[in-house]
């Protein structure tokens, strides 16, 4: 399947072009972030992951601090911490990104600044969202 990212509608503020394109192997995502906005929470994942300005305004926080990025500027992000990163738009208009990383599973995610960890091991009554304060379980809790 073909697909514009310049033109396609964003009714949500986010689509997966690569599941429309029948990619079973990347995951590409078409964000448009409103004015104030971001994509996401600050994040990393155990994935590299891209991104790609499309349009407009968009600055990346990542461990190294803030700044700005122009359209068509490509960044990639490492896995695990040092990888961490988050895309706002400070601007007047609404911003637009392409986001794409491995469609593989299990994936991990960890928030920092809320101090969350998200796992999505590919089948969706098993995927959540935790707090890492909430601690967690022995090895052997609850087994026999």
């Amino acid at each position: 399947a073909e697909i514009n990212v310049f033109d396609t509608e964003i009714p949500d503020g986010r689509i997966d072009v690569g599941r429309i394109a029948g990619s079973g192997a990347t995951t590409m995502f078409v964000y448009d972030i409103e004015p104030g906005a971001s994509s996401c929470p600050y994040h990393y994942e155990y994935a590299e992951e891209w991104l790609l300005v499309l349009d407009g305004d968009v600055v990346v926080r990542t461990p190294e601090g803030e700044h700005e990025l122009q359209r068509g500027d490509l960044v990639r992000f490492a896995p695990g911490p040092e990888g961490a990163h988050k895309a706002s738009n400070p601007g007047e208009l609404t911003a637009r990104i392409v986001m794409f990383s491995s469609a593989r599973e299990p994936a991990v995610a960890v928030y920092p600044d809320s101090d969350k960890i998200g796992v999505w091991p590919g089948n969706d009554a098993d995927k959540v969202m935790l707090r890492r304060a909430d601690g967690g379980v022995e090895y052997y809790d609850g087994e026999r």
